[in-house]
């Protein structure tokens, strides 16, 4: 089957979506300003609608086909990726945890750096253990801002 292409505007820019009858492949965000598709082939028009229910904040989950090109491990992270609920936030250390090994630190965080599917694929929740916003291909801005989209309201400090 062929690949197909979308591209649908965010607020954080242009997504591009790429997939087929097997799964979404990627979600990539560019800087590049792109009209969202006027025609969208059926196998990625559910991708394109839960992106714009996540943004307009209708949407905390996503439920679509996906099917990732990496290897057995990066696969492995992205699925434990995808455990991690909206507005919530681990870091790279539990997120090596959670996969089983403590010292696959760097390996994990490298394998969240390639992650093909932007935001379906939640490595914007994955922070620094000292709280700190670290690394994000799509630029720590755009973490930042996906970070404050799921979790809007700030709960005041106790002490």
């Amino acid at each position: 089957m062929n690949l197909q292409t979308a591209y649908y505007k965010t607020p954080l820019g242009t997504a591009k979506i790429v997939g087929d009858a097997n799964g979404i492949q990627s979600i990539t965000v560019l800087d590049e300003d792109i009209e969202t598709s006027v025609e969208i082939t059926d196998c990625l028009k559910d991708c394109a609608t839960q992106l714009e229910e996540y943004f307009s904040g209708k949407r905390t989950h996503f439920d679509l086909k996906l099917n990732p090109q990496g290897t057995d491990f990066q696969k492995k992270v992205w699925a434990e990726l995808q455990n991690i609920p909206f507005n919530k936030t681990r870091t790279y250390l539990e997120q090596s945890k959670a996969l089983g090994d403590v010292k696959a630190i760097r390996a994990v965080a490298s394998a969240n750096g390639k992650n093909p599917i932007w935001i379906i694929i939640p490595c914007h929740r994955v922070i620094g253990s000292d709280g700190s916003l670290t690394g994000y291909a799509g630029g720590i801005w755009r973490k930042k801002w996906l970070l404050a989209h799921e979790n809007p309201v700030k709960q005041q400090s106790l002490f």
